[in-house]
Order: structure tokens, then sequence, then C-alpha cells
């Protein structure tokens, strides 16, 4: 398995990283982010090429707007913060809402698409990686 982005956090000129942050529960929650990113716009590609894409309107919405929070979530993490954690705070938390709020909805699609049941799983996983960061955090 690969370390690229825990190579990455050490990587970097400031090699303490961001203070305030765990760096294992950094690079997870990276990862969580990206994986649930592109769980969630492969699961909303897969419903809209489902026959009842009507029944499916509602998870295709929340998978893309879920998508956005972990991708720029991921992004953001990606970066040295410096010492002011506000703003990692509050993406990190509205990261954890939205896969919470997908997680759900895709969990009642599970039964009869396996796309949803998979990015039900991808988004509790970084849901619970963001927990764990903010838990981290104080």
């Amino acid at each position: 398995m690969t370390h690229q982005i825990e190579d990455m956090i050490g990587a970097h000129p400031e090699r303490g990283g961001t203070p305030g942050l765990d760096r294992e529960k950094l690079a997870a929650c990276i990862r969580a982010c990206f994986e649930s990113a592109q769980a969630c716009t492969a699961c909303a590609d897969a419903c809209l090429a489902e026959d009842a894409v009507a029944e499916l309107a509602r998870c295709v919405r929340i998978d893309l707007d879920c998508a956005d929070v972990c991708s720029a979530t991921g992004n953001l993490l990606s970066r040295h913060s410096g010492e002011d954690l506000r703003m990692v705070r509050i993406a990190v938390e509205a990261c954890r809402i939205a896969c919470a709020s997908c997680a759900v909805e895709c969990e009642q699609h599970a039964d009869h698409h396996e796309h949803c049941r998979l990015c039900a799983e991808a988004c509790r996983r970084c849901e619970r990686a963001c927990a764990e960061l903010l838990a981290s955090m104080g």
C-alpha cells in the first residue's frame, strides 16, 4: 500500500505539519475524503444510468453535493493551514455532516443498487475519519 499522503505531509518544508493536527488522523481523513468524493461521483453517475432514475433524483443531488464537499475538504486538508484551525474545523465538520446525509440516502437504496451500498460505506468511513480528526483537535 502506498503512503503517498503521509509522504507528502512529511515532505512539506514545515515538517512539523499544521499545529494541532495529528498527522496520522490528518492523512486518514484526506484519504477518506478523496475516496468518498470518488464513490459519490460514481454513484451519481450510476444512478443516472438506472431505469428508475426519477426515483433516484434526490440520491444524485446528495451524491454530487457530498462529492464537492469531500473534494474541497480533502484539498484544504492537503495544504498547510497555519495555526488558525477555524476553517479546518468548519470544513471537516461540513464534510462529516455531508457524508452522514449521503450515507443515509444511499442506505435507503442499498438493497437494490450495489453502487449505493458502496457509496454509503465510503461515506460512513469518511464520516468516521472526519469525526476522529475533529476529536483529535480538541
